[in-house]
């Protein structure tokens, strides 16, 4: 589906990955940092996006580089960090028209590299540090962020339950850190610690778009010059493989309208592994869709959720079952839940679930190839997890996977924390 990807080394370190796709009447490239997940670190980490993204040296403000992005046309940029496995990304983007469409030659990708490159290797800093207001502004932004995860309670049950789960493991540290580091943290320390991961962390840039390796080289390496230092080794593998010893029953009491409810397992399953496709497959079956086991049995036969669902964390190998119920309900509900998963183990999986699954999968992978951060993304979740997958080699790993290898990955599958977030003062009932 995708011609191959072209990659090469620039000369300050920086990894080049070019996808050739003729398709888009667009350029999109990004640039990403990687550093380990640590809680020391990812405070400082999520804050750095925001505070790069407020101006470089060459356009010092948001008027300036909003000027800058207008001259390509009306170019898009974004920053963002990102949380894939035990790695912390920090992400520079930018998307803009081709400039075969406005008459434009090869110069326009390099204007648009040299934004990128400027903003992330050419920051602002003014007397030894970021400047002091954007630093301040960004803090007072990201306290909010922090805050504010307690006013969604569906996506903060995940995020408690994770990090209960993954307590003792770096994957249980928030990707937007802790509100306690947020006062330490001045404009010099902030520059002092990115001129370090910028100088030695893993970075790469990737560039989609109907262009040839030789110009997008040329281009990355005249755009993509600053400095970088020695490069540090590798950083530490995500941690993957994790039997759980009992399973632990957590309950917390918010003021909720509705209960929710997160069980997380282990599938020690790594996304390198062979049977991580049959895995892909298993949370189709077991919840990824409408016709899943969770859906029909949970919410459909029985009416005991506003919504269930499962999830893959891909590069740490957890297993998340999120469900919206009535408190009361909650013992009924996780026997249903624990039933389907017990189901699956023993291989009971019809072959209408199999085929809708597979069918739904296929859809979802080939709706991504018009969007080309799917490409991007999925070269770099290759880069973290060890193994890269063409498009190809996922479709066809769906529709040859069967019963058998299906039940391999269902049978390494434990149950490792149970969380239930509760509105009354009701007591969570441990055990079965």
């Amino acid at each position: 589906m995708t011609a191959d990807s072209y990659g090469t080394v620039l000369p300050n370190g920086i990894r080049l990955t070019f996808i050739p796709a003729a398709k888009f009447k667009t350029i999109s490239m990004a640039l990403f940092i990687h550093q380990e997940l640590s809680a020391d670190k990812a405070t400082l980490t999520a804050l750095l996006p925001s505070v790069l993204e407020r101006g470089s040296r060459l356009y010092p403000d948001n008027m300036a580089l909003r000027r800058a992005l207008e001259e390509l046309y009306g170019a898009e940029l974004s920053t963002d960090v990102h949380k894939k496995g035990e790695r912390h990304l920090l992400s520079c983007s930018l998307e803009m028209i081709h400039g075969k469409y406005v008459g434009e030659g090869e110069q326009m990708l390099r204007r648009g590299l040299s934004i990128l490159g400027g903003i992330m290797g050419d920051p602002l800093v003014v007397d030894g540090g970021f400047k002091e207001e954007y630093v301040a502004q960004e803090k007072e932004q990201l306290a909010n962020l922090i805050r504010g995860l307690i006013n969604d309670k569906a996506l903060y049950a995940v995020e408690r339950c994770l990090q209960i789960m993954c307590a003792r493991e770096r994957y249980g540290v928030f990707k937007y850190g802790r509100l306690e580091d947020l006062e330490r943290i001045s404009p010099a320390s902030l520059w002092r610690y990115y001129r370090e991961i910028l100088s030695a962390n893993p970075a790469e840039l990737y560039v989609v778009g109907d262009l040839e390796a030789r110009q997008v080289e040329a281009a990355a390496r005249e755009a993509i010059y600053f400095h970088r230092g020695p490069q540090r080794d590798g950083l530490p593998e995500t941690e993957v493989y994790v039997e759980p010893s009992e399973v632990s029953f957590v309950e917390e009491r918010l003021p909720v309208e509705q209960a929710k409810l997160v069980m997380g397992y282990r599938t020690n399953i790594a996304y390198r592994d062979p049977l991580y496709i049959a895995l892909v497959v298993y949370n189709g079956i077991l919840g990824g869709f409408p016709h899943s086991k969770l859906f029909l049995n949970v919410r459909e036969k029985a009416s005991l959720a506003y919504y269930v669902y499962s999830r893959l964390e891909r590069h740490k190998g957890i297993l998340l079952i999120s469900a919206g119920i009535d408190g009361s309900k909650y013992e009924q509900v996780r026997q249903i839940i624990e039933q389907q998963v017990e189901a699956m183990a023993h291989g009971q999986i019809s072959d209408v679930e199999l085929e809708n699954t597979r069918r739904g999968l296929i859809n979802q992978l080939r709706a991504g190839e018009d969007n080309p951060y799917q490409f991007i993304n999925r070269q770099l979740d290759g880069e973290v997890g060890g193994r890269h997958y063409t498009i190809d080699e996922l479709i066809r790993g769906i529709e040859e996977v069967g019963p058998e290898e299906i039940k391999a990955a269902a049978e390494k599958i434990r149950l490792d924390t149970v969380y239930l977030l509760q509105g009354e003062e009701r007591t969570m009932p441990h055990g079965h």
